[in-house]
């Protein structure tokens, strides 16, 4: 499972969607947003959201950190044209936000909504092990957290689901507005529980002259193993990394080969002179590889964090083992460096297949692993793994090629201590 945050412009997008489908009750939201990305042509942008040079508007950075107005990040009250000199003044433009800088890229863009303090109210959800957590507070908007003590913590079962919880008396304190707020948090939940969210916030929401719901800010992360049931809604989804985060060709490479295949390929780079290098097959696996490194005292020479997996061909296995290889074998290290080729026992990964590519992928960079004084230790196990190993075996001995070979009788994460202690 990887939880991955969205952008606020997607989050309020599928709401709005969610809530035009008229299958929540009375909830109404009228999705206007708008993302301006250093491609955007502002007159192509205005008319298809012609509201822009209509209405009274807001501008923000959106690009997975909050608190942008302490950070003089919030433009409120605006017209379109003194938007477009706001955002033209900071696109692509590096900026610091705490202790991260990184370069601004992409804004949202949403009608301004006038309302009074005491109309601001606080809502997000959470998963747990056995219940869903909805957190509601009337004292929504920059004090939420001083006053933390008065938010309510409203269990969902997560095999009831909303309908088996009294929001009337949960929510008896709220006011005039009691029937529209019970509302609202009932969709909002749906549409959580519908959409593959782990975690989702709205603070503050309020409501605009008709009675509608206005999401002022909002933060939507979702769990990608949901990908598959949510495949529709999540039609055009983007995840973007974290702020101050960016990717290098090879990165973008794996990530161009995940999106082709239903297998996964994963790849980050985190120190590109680090000794240790993993190709471990299963996300769980991965992070148990990179922790187990950590633990052994090598974390400042722990290469990259990724993962092959869901049975992906003996081309793209290639590539990646491919990728990987070019990778670690462009600087020398005069202590030399390590290649684990790890991973659990697979369900359905056929390991001779995958082995195959890796093969194919190792001969081809003979020369360099032997110049580069790599060790390589393996240990899988799954189907046709006997083949698999046996190949590997034969590998070390045809190139000349220091190879551990272990099948599941050996500990999943062995081969990493036998490797660096």
């Amino acid at each position: 499972m990887a939880i991955k945050g969205i952008r606020e412009y997607d989050a309020k997008r599928m709401l709005a969607d969610f809530l035009k489908a008229g299958s929540v009750g009375k909830c109404s939201y009228d999705g206007k947003v708008a993302l301006i990305t250093p491609e955007t042509d502002f007159g192509s942008l205005e008319k298809v959201n012609p509201w822009l040079a209509e209405e009274k508007l807001v501008a923000k950075p959106d690009q997975l950190f909050g608190k942008r107005g302490k950070h003089g990040l919030l433009l409120i009250d605006a017209d379109w044209k003194g938007v477009q000199k706001w955002v033209k003044e900071r696109m692509n433009k590096g900026t610091k936000v705490g202790e991260i800088e990184g370069m601004l890229t992409h804004f949202l863009v949403e009608p301004f909504t006038p309302h009074a303090e005491d109309e601001e109210w606080y809502v997000a959800i959470r998963d747990e092990r056995e219940n869903d957590v909805i957190y509601f507070s009337t004292k929504g908007g920059i004090f939420v957290e001083e006053n933390w003590d008065k938010v309510k913590h409203i269990k969902v079962p997560i095999l009831g689901g909303i309908d088996k919880v009294d929001l009337d008396s949960e929510l008896a304190d709220v006011g005039s507005k009691k029937s529209e707020v019970v509302a609202f948090v009932k969709a909002l939940y749906n549409f959580y529980a519908e959409n593959g969210f782990s975690y989702l916030e709205i603070n503050p929401f309020t409501f605009d002259k008709s009675g509608g719901i206005v999401p002022l800010d909002m933060v939507a992360k979702v769990d990608d193993t949901a990908a598959f049931d949510c495949r529709n809604t999540w039609s055009g989804l983007e995840f973007p990394k974290a702020f101050g985060s960016t990717s290098s060709k090879e990165e973008e490479y794996v990530k161009y080969l995940d999106e082709q295949s239903g297998a996964s390929l994963k790849l980050t780079i985190l120190n590109p002179t680090g000794r240790v290098w993993t190709m471990v097959a299963g996300g769980g696996a991965s992070v148990i590889y990179s922790d187990t490194v950590c633990d052994i005292g090598f974390s400042k020479e722990l290469a990259n964090y990724g993962e092959y997996s869901g049975d992906p061909s003996r081309e793209l296995t290639y590539e990646y083992a491919k990728t990987l290889l070019d990778l670690m074998t462009r600087e020398k290290d005069p202590n030399g460096k390590f290649l684990l080729i790890g991973g659990g026992i697979a369900n359905f990964t056929d390991v001779a297949k995958t082995f195959t590519g890796i093969i194919q992928a190792l001969t081809e960079y003979k020369k360099k692993l032997i110049d580069h004084n790599i060790k390589i230790y393996v240990r899988r196990g799954g189907p046709n793994y006997k083949e698999g190993l046996t190949k590997m075996r034969a590998l070390g001995d045809t190139l000349g090629l220091p190879i551990e070979v272990y099948g599941p009788e050996t500990h999943m994460t062995k081969i990493v201590s036998l490797a660096l202690k």
